[in-house]
Order: structure tokens, then C-alpha cells, then sequence
């Protein structure tokens, strides 16, 4: 495994810390979308860092702790060299841990998980309701002190929050679901984001999928797929949302790509603040994701896209009531 090849690189925030244009989401290696295989994940880990990703996201909460130690093992050889982001705090009661003794103490498992004495973006996974976020990132920020986090993130987290958040300590990257699929940040947290100097770290970039043209019923997910409980991914709100699938899938032959690869392509292009993180397990979905890097929408073009799929224009709650979606003031 090597890093020889290279992505256009872009910053994170104002932390001096340059990743790869896109990264990849580690989450479905571990739980939620089905069956995954340790040996295949690594596999994708080891390709991603050879296609020249170095920009790796996990969390505490993935598989309680599986996705850290899968992550932190398959990326030893090369730790140097790449960006691990990880996350603590997460509960669908929204008590995301933020006290800062259990910030300390996340970060230390964090660390024994991913075999590594520094994490390079340290995300609070969502703002705890129960604790001013002055004191939680207070408690980050002492971590960077220590040498322990480089830069501090935040994840799902409204203006308010972030504006103070950034009054405590400078924060490199807000992590929110933002795609042609979800696009309510563009309401108000993304321009507060880019006043503040924080860059956009998108998941679920893909649409969970929806964007590829890979899910088109309910019967496309396997027994433990979180999908199944989400109401964009009922029937009625699939075959609604199809048609607008079709136009991707039509624009995306005019521009000579993929729909998943058009799709990134548009967030690219949003700004070069913009680093989203498409999450796969296997190796002919990382190779379709890397090719986004190759498409280079015209401004005409990235501008018939936005309007062909404004924000709401697909079908049903990005959420269940099952879910936790932070504390920006999004619809669920």
C-alpha cells in the first residue's frame, strides 16, 4: 500500500491540515447498512489510500468501537500520512456525552482503539442539549493542548452552536448530511459556516445510495439496513422520487459520467471549502467515487443541476423518529 498517487487537496478550516478533495465514510463498514466483511473492508481502505484518498472518517458509536480498531489497523503502515477524523457523543435522546470529563474519556478509547497517540479532526458527533457546548469544546480544546487532537469539529450542529463553538476554540469542520438529495444546510448554517472559516465535511453525499441508482424499492436492503426505517426509503417516497433519479441519470450521460459521480461532482463544485466524505464497502463503488474527481462541471452546468434539484425536491423526511439528527434546525 502507498500514497503515491494524489487528489487536489483542500483545507480543513483554518487548522493548516490539507486532505484529499473527498475521503471516505468508514460507518457502513461496521453497522447499518448490512452485512460487511473485515478482510473487504480493508481491502477498500488500502485502494482508497492507493487512488490517493487521505482523508478517513469512524466513530466511537460505529459497532462500538469495531469501525476504530478496523480503521486504525488498516491505515498503521501509513499513519503519517493520512487525516483520521473520529467522533464522540451520541445518543438518540440527544445526550451526546458532552461533559468534559466523558469527552476526555472518549478520547482515550478513541485512541487505544485506533492504535495511534494523536487523532487529526476531533468531531462532538451532536451538540449534547444538556451541557452549555462552551464547556464541552472548552474540554476539546484541552485536548489540543495536550497534543492528543489536532483540530476540533463539530457534526449536525446549528449556527448558534457553531458561532459559540468558535468562541472557545477555533473549529476546523462541520460535519452535516448535505448532497443534491439534502440540502437544507444552504438554508442558514452554511454561510455562518464559511463566516466562521469552517469547511464543509458532507456524509451521505450519495443520497445513502439513492443518488448511484442503486436503491429502487425497499426490497434493495438487506435485513439490518438502517435504511429500512427511513422515510425517504419507503415505496411511496421511492417511486416519487424516481423520476428526479431519471433526470440525474440523463444529465449524467450528457456530461459523460455516473450518476453517483455527477453528484459529487456538484458538491466539488460548491466551493473549495466543500470535502465531502462518500462512505463505501466495496471496491467498484471507491473506484466509481474517485472518477468524481475527474468531472469538472461548467458553471452552466453545475447551475441546471441545483435548479433541476432544489432543496425539498425529493420526497419524504431524510429521519425517522428513531433518529438524531443534532441541533440544527433542520427538517428531520
Amino acid at each position: 500500500m502507498t500514497t503515491g498517487k494524489q487528489l487536489p487537496q483542500r483545507l480543513l478550516g483554518g487548522s493548516g491540515i490539507h486532505v484529499s478533495e473527498q475521503g471516505l465514510g468508514c460507518f457502513g463498514m461496521s453497522t447499518a447498512y448490512g452485512p460487511a466483511d473485515d478482510a473487504v473492508s480493508t481491502q477498500v481502505i488500502h485502494a482508497a489510500v492507493d487512488g490517493g484518498i487521505t482523508f478517513f472518517d469512524t466513530a466511537e458509536v460505529y459497532g462500538d468501537g469495531h469501525n476504530e480498531q478496523l480503521v486504525g489497523a488498516a491505515l498503521a503502515s501509513v499513519r503519517s500520512q493520512v487525516v483520521i477524523a473520529t467522533k464522540f457523543g451520541f445518543s438518540t435522546q440527544s445526550t451526546g456525552g458532552g461533559e468534559p470529563a466523558s469527552v476526555r474519556k472518549s478520547c482515550e478509547g478513541s485512541l487505544e482503539r485506533l492504535g495511534t497517540d494523536y487523532i487529526d479532526l476531533y468531531y462532538q458527533h451532536r451538540v449534547d442539549s444538556r451541557v452549555p457546548i462552551e464547556d464541552t469544546v472548552g474540554a476539546m480544546a484541552e485536548l489540543v493542548t495536550e497534543g492528543k487532537v489536532r483540530a476540533l469539529g463539530l457534526s449536525e450542529a446549528s449556527a448558534e452552536s457553531l458561532r459559540r463553538a468558535t468562541a472557545v476554540h477555533p473549529i476546523a469542520a462541520l460535519q452535516s448530511e448535505w448532497s443534491l438529495w439534502t440540502r437544507d444546510i444552504e438554508a442558514e448554517v452554511l454561510s455562518v459556516a464559511r463566516e466562521l472559516g469552517i469547511s464543509l465535511v458532507p456524509y451521505s453525499p450519495l443520497g445513502r445510495g439513492f443518488l448511484t441508482g442503486a436503491v429502487t424499492t425497499p426490497d434493495s436492503f438487506a435485513g439490518t439496513d438502517m435504511r429500512q426505517s427511513m422515510p425517504r426509503f419507503a415505496a411511496d417516497a421511492i417511486a416519487s422520487n424516481g423520476e428526479l433519479l431519471e433526470q440525474l441519470k440523463r444529465f449524467a450521460a450528457d456530461v459523460g459520467c455516473t450518476p453517483g459521480q455527477l453528484a459529487l461532482a456538484w458538491l466539488l463544485a460548491q466551493g473549495s471549502d466543500v470535502i465531502p466524505i462518500p462512505g463505501t464497502k466495496r471496491l467498484e463503488f471507491l473506484r466509481d467515487n474517485l472518477g468524481a474527481s475527474q468531472v469538472h462541471l461548467t458553471v452552466d452546468q453545475e447551475a441546471q443541476l441545483s435548479q433541476l434539484m432544489p432543496a425539498g425536491a425529493f420526497a419524504g423526511a431524510r429521519y425517522g423518529q428513531a433518529h438524531s439528527y443534532g441541533d440544527s434546525p433542520l427538517p428531520a
